[in-house]
């Protein structure tokens, strides 16, 4: 009976893949299962993906190309994994955390590893910059609701548009790990109601930008098209947590992913240059050495002096308390300006990288302390607060992670060389999206669309009109104004499958496409970028 679903009712219904069964080795259409257990399955599924194996060619924050030996979304993903299973087998280890896990929906470290594997698959060229460019493409040029985010292209990415798995359509992968990669689990501004971003204390990534207001949350998991689908995966942990709420093994990689993201950007950055000693000791001691004056400064003092030693710092300060209430303590944040302060500039930046065995053991034995430090500080509860999920860093380890993340900010993303560097690259990709737009209405050209594009077009057309006709709500963004006719269903349709496209390039392949498709390639296109 090999490659044959079992009944749901024999098994787990965590084990369910989309057609409500659960498959045993499955193989199809040249696709082989090897593994015995289905979260097993689920991970190998995800590492062979082609949109896993692209992730080697995405910025992590700057692009690699002459830079060093810098993250890239695939290695960033592949200690994400690490980190996630080593969380996930100390809850199975510890009777109580085991024990409250299975209360909520079970904790499996096959999927706490497939879920991070997964859950950067759907970040486009240019890391977080190019997110921000198709997000505001999406929303302004084709109207599209739910615009473009990150981790909802990811859940698109392995319910619908990857056709690796047996059935074509997405990897096929168990609920489980489905719901384990929805860090945020709902959408933009349809679901659930009431929305989350309504709460009074909304979960972390709900809440609408500053800059946007009336757009929907700032963070979500799925578009308007995966809903069915979201739904689906959510449904084995209904009665266990709450419909906004991660599942315990979304919560384990979330938490995995806070932890090497706060360590690796930091090392990739030292090893280049970029993170230097003194600005950031200056920055970490002048705070320190003045915790009263700074508390007594007014706002406006504080944002005017913002470029000055301490200012920044305490604007942290203030603006945990004004978030994150239910975890900050000043006495904790202090200290782990203390830790960060000695072990970070004291230790690792006071000597200059510089390529030596030394070096990169000094880099080494940082990283391993502070992963160490980091998951070994890992708590579960069954209260959490909505800024948090049931695995949480504890006090201590929460804070030395902001502090960490606001190094990693305050100098280098905020650093004017790097906007310069990232302004090209967003112009880049605006052109790129223009360029295929208009091949896509060009009557005479639009048979010799790539037939990736062409096919993501269909896909997207048929999804719309579905959605026309049996949800329009959901079509409806911050206007109000509702979808109507044949047009606007296609221009939503011809929206998505190009930035389905576009995202799914490495930056490589962004900045070669572009030039073929405006004449700027330097050699023919057989040796340029091969569709």
């Amino acid at each position: 009976m090999d490659g044959q679903p079992l009944p749901v009712e024999d098994e787990d219904p965590r084990a369910r893949r989309r057609d409500g069964t659960v498959d045993t080795v499955a193989v199809a259409g040249g696709f082989s299962d090897l593994a015995a257990s289905p979260y097993r399955r689920d991970r190998d599924r995800i590492a062979g993906s082609p949109f896993f194996a692209r992730l080697g060619g995405v910025t992590q924050v700057v692009s690699a190309a002459g830079a060093g030996l810098l993250h890239n979304r695939l290695t960033h993903s592949l200690k994400v994994a690490q980190v996630a299973r080593a969380i996930a087998e100390r809850i199975q280890e510890g009777e109580r955390d085991r024990a409250l896990a299975e209360r909520l929906g079970g904790c499996d470290p096959d999927v706490a590893e497939a879920a991070a594997l997964a859950h950067d698959l759907g970040h486009p060229p240019f890391g977080h910059l190019g997110e921000r460019v198709l997000d505001r493409i999406a929303r302004h040029r084709y109207g599209l609701a739910d615009g473009f985010e990150g981790n909802a292209q990811s859940y698109r990415i392995i319910t619908t548009t990857d056709v690796r798995g047996p059935s074509a359509v997405g990897l096929d992968l168990t609920a489980a790990v489905r719901a384990a990669v929805l860090k945020y689990p709902w959408l933009r501004l349809h679901y659930p109601q009431a929305h989350p971003a309504g709460m009074r204390i909304p979960p972390r990534g709900a809440a609408e930008p500053a800059d946007a207001p009336g757009t929907g949350s700032s963070k979500f998991s799925a578009y308007a098209t995966e809903l069915a689908d979201l739904k689906r995966a959510r449904e084995p942990f209904a009665g266990a947590v709450a419909d906004w709420q991660q599942t315990v093994e979304a919560s384990v990689m979330d938490t995995a992913d806070d932890i090497a993201y706060a360590i690796h950007d930091l090392q990739d950055f030292h090893r280049i240059g970029v993170l230097q000693h003194a600005p950031v000791a200056a920055e970490l001691t002048r705070w320190a050495t003045d915790l009263a004056g700074f508390a007594a400064l007014d706002s406006g003092r504080l944002a005017a002096e913002s470029r000055r030693p301490g200012y920044s710092l305490e604007w942290l300060r203030r603006r945990l308390h004004a978030k994150d209430g239910w975890i900050v303590d000043d006495e904790a944040f202090i200290q782990a300006v203390a830790t960060v302060r000695t072990e970070l500039v004291d230790e690792l930046l006071a000597t200059p990288f510089d390529g030596s065995i030394e070096a990169e053991q000094a880099l080494a034995t940082f990283s391993a302390r502070w992963t160490s430090r980091l998951v070994y500080g890992v708590l579960m509860t069954g209260s959490p607060s909505t800024r948090s999920g049931h695995v949480l860093l504890g006090a201590a380890q929460w804070h030395e992670v902001q502090v960490l993340k606001f190094v990693h900010r305050r100098f280098v993303l905020l650093r004017p060389d790097l906007a310069l560097h990232q302004r090209g690259q967003a112009s880049l990709l605006a052109t790129l999206v223009d360029a295929l737009d208009a091949w896509l209405v060009d009557r005479d050209e639009v048979s010799r669309l790539p037939r990736r594009l062409h096919d993501l077009v269909e896909l997207a057309h048929a999804e719309y009109s579905a959605l026309a006709d049996d949800a329009p709500d959901l079509l409806i963004g911050a206007t109000g104004e509702p979808v109507r006719g044949a047009d606007e269903v296609h221009a939503l349709a011809r929206g998505r499958a190009v930035v389905d496209f576009v995202s799914s390039l490495t930056d490589k392949q962004a900045v070669s496409l572009l030039d073929s498709v405006s004449g700027r390639a330097a050699q023919p296109w057989s040796e340029s970028f091969v569709l």
